[in-house]
C-alpha cells in the first residue's frame, strides 16, 4: 500500500504546480526591462484613497476565540488574520492580484474565515488567551512589520503559518493549501515550496550584481567585537524573477545606493554551499544558513545590528518606497527605540 502521507503531499504539490505554471506562463512574457503588465510591479507609495475590503470577509467583534469557534462550526479549517492598512499599496495588490483571482477567493472562503485587523486601528482585539489590546497594539505585539501580513491559525488555535508581505499568487495559494491540508504538521513551508520553486523558477541565470556587495570570504562575525555599522544580507538565487525585479527597479535607484553606503552589504546564494561565518560567530554555508533561518522567499533581505542580532527581515515583494523606508529605519537607528517598523513609521508623523 502506498504511503498515505506521501500521496497527500504529492497531490498537494501537483496542485501547486498547476497554479504556479499558470502564473509563470502569465509572467514569463514580461522581461525585466518591460514590466508594465507584471502584477509584481506597482508604485508602492501610500494610496490617496483607502482600499475597500471584500464583502466576504468575516464580520467580527475581534474576539479571536469566539471567531475560531464559529469557523469550526461552519466546517472551516481555521482563521486567517489579515493585517492591513487603508493606504497600503501592497494590500491593494493583495486584493487585486491574489484575492482578485476567483480560484484563490473560492479556496480561501471554503477553508478559512478571514478577519481583517487595521495596524493603525483602535478597535479592541481579544486574543485567544483572553488578553485585550487595540488593533494597533496587537499588530505590534504580533510583530507585523509589513502590510499585508497574515497569521494562519488552525482549529485548535495553533499558529500554523506566519506569512509576511505580498507574495506572488502561486505562493499565496500554496500557503492556503499548506494550512488547510495540515502540511504544517509534517514539514516547513520552505520545504513544502521547494519542489515548485525549482520547477517553476525563471529569470537570469546568474545572480544580479551590485557595487554595494562585499566580496567573499563572508565573515559576518559580530559576537566578540561589535561592528561600527549594521549588516544587510541579500538571500537570493539564480532564475529568480522577484530578485531580477528588485535589482532592475529599487536597487538601481540613486537614493537606495546612497542609503546602502551606510551599511555592510552582502549577497548570498541560498542554493549554494558557500562558506559563511554568521553574525553570531558560527561556521556554516549559505544554503545551511538559509535553511536555519527558515527562508521561504527570494529575495529575502535580513538586517543585523552592530552586535549581530537580527533587526528586521523583508521576505516578500518589495518596491522602492518600502525599501527606502526600511533603509531609513536602519540608518536612523529607529529600531533601538521602536521594535517594529510600523511603530517607527507612526512616530514619524508626529
Amino acid at each position: 500500500m502506498p504511503n498515505l502521507n506521501l500521496s497527500i503531499t504529492m497531490l498537494a504539490r501537483f496542485q501547486l504546480l498547476i497554479v504556479g505554471c499558470l502564473f509563470a506562463l502569465s509572467s514569463s512574457a514580461y522581461s525585466v526591462t518591460d514590466t508594465s503588465a507584471d502584477p509584481l510591479v506597482f508604485a508602492d507609495e501610500p494610496l490617496a484613497e483607502a482600499t475597500v475590503l471584500p464583502d466576504w470577509f468575516k464580520l467580527s467583534f475581534l474576539d479571536l476565540k469566539d471567531s475560531l469557534k464559529e469557523a469550526k462550526q461552519t466546517g472551516k479549517r481555521g482563521l486567517l488574520i489579515y493585517f492591513h492598512r487603508q493606504d497600503c499599496a501592497y494590500c491593494n495588490a493583495q486584493l487585486e492580484v491574489n484575492w482578485g483571482s476567483k480560484d484563490i477567493v473560492n479556496y480561501t472562503r471554503k477553508h478559512f474565515d478571514v478577519i481583517a485587523i487595521d495596524v493603525r486601528g483602535a478597535r479592541t482585539v481579544t486574543d485567544f488567551d483572553g488578553t485585550t489590546a487595540t488593533e494597533k497594539s496587537y499588530a505590534a505585539r504580533m510583530q507585523t512589520n509589513f502590510t499585508p501580513s497574515f497569521l494562519f491559525y488552525d482549529t485548535s488555535g495553533k499558529l500554523a503559518l506566519r506569512l509576511p508581505g505580498f507574495r506572488p499568487p502561486y505562493q499565496f495559494r500554496a500557503a492556503l493549501e499548506y494550512v488547510a491540508d495540515q502540511h504544517y504538521l509534517r514539514t516547513s513551508f520552505a520545504d513544502y515550496l521547494a519542489g515548485a520553486e525549482a520547477a517553476l523558477s525563471f529569470g537570469q541565470e546568474e545572480l544580479n550584481e551590485n557595487d554595494a556587495f562585499i566580496p567573499a570570504p563572508y565573515n559576518f562575525d559580530r559576537s566578540r567585537i561589535a561592528s561600527k555599522r549594521p549588516l544587510l544580507v541579500f538571500f537570493e538565487h539564480t532564475r529568480c524573477h522577484a530578485c531580477d525585479l528588485l535589482h532592475a527597479g529599487p536597487m538601481s535607484n540613486a537614493v537606495v545606493t546612497k542609503q546602502l553606503a551606510d551599511l555592510d552589504v552582502a549577497q548570498l546564494d541560498i542554493y549554494a554551499d558557500i562558506p559563511v561565518i554568521t553574525p553570531d560567530g558560527k561556521k556554516t554555508t549559505s544554503r545551511a544558513w538559509a535553511r536555519q533561518l527558515e527562508l521561504n522567499f527570494a529575495p529575502t533581505l535580513i538586517f543585523f545590528d552592530e552586535h549581530g542580532k537580527e533587526i528586521i527581515r523583508v521576505e516578500s515583494i518589495v518596491r522602492l518606497y518600502r525599501l527606502n523606508k526600511v533603509l531609513t529605519y536602519i540608518r536612523d537607528q529607529g529600531y533601538k527605540k521602536y521594535p517594529t517598523l510600523q511603530l517607527w513609521q507612526q512616530s514619524q508623523k508626529h
